[in-house]
């Protein structure tokens, strides 16, 4: 949603969009931060079936790309704003002051701008990634439950499956 909303206000300048999407975005980290350290410690559940090793070995890299891109996504968010000279804010709390550009109205002063860069593009890409192995995550999921009959899907939905 976030990454849907990201690309709606940066394609069509919805500068309104951006303190919430930053918002959103930061309180959505420490929940993401929590999931990721949680699923690392815990591992993954042994697989429904038994599959083919290119399957296998895709899914690891769907829910590897999926675990790195949720974590860098916020970051190289919170680092392009705050670097970029924009600050940082959640829901009005200023956590750090954005460097408005005096001579310029509505500009910024980049506190590290090469960097803000470099998280910019960062930030770009891995919404990217994060995209395709969304759309590649729902597609293995019904393709176990559908084609399969595996019970993956169930399982991914809270369900126990024997």
């Amino acid at each position: 949603m976030l990454v849907a909303v990201g690309v709606y206000m940066t394609d069509y300048k919805v500068y309104a969009l951006y303190p919430i999407h930053k918002s959103v975005g930061m309180i959505v980290f420490i929940f993401i931060f929590a999931r990721v350290v949680w699923r690392v410690k815990q591992g993954w559940p042994e697989p429904a079936s038994t599959y083919k090793s290119w399957e296998h070995a895709l899914s690891k890299l769907v829910h590897w790309t999926l675990i790195i891109a949720t974590v860098v996504m916020p970051v190289s968010g919170m680092l392009m704003s705050g670097l970029g000279g924009h600050g940082l804010s959640v829901f009005g709390l200023e956590l750090l002051a954005a460097t408005p550009n005096p001579d310029e109205a509505g500009k910024m002063i980049p506190i590290n701008g090469p960097i803000a860069g470099v998280a910019h593009e960062t930030h770009e890409i891995a919404g990217k990634l994060m995209f395709v192995a969304f759309l590649l995550h729902v597609s293995g999921a019904l393709k176990h439950h559908f084609m399969d009959k595996d019970g993956t899907l169930k399982r991914m939905l809270g369900q126990r499956i024997d």
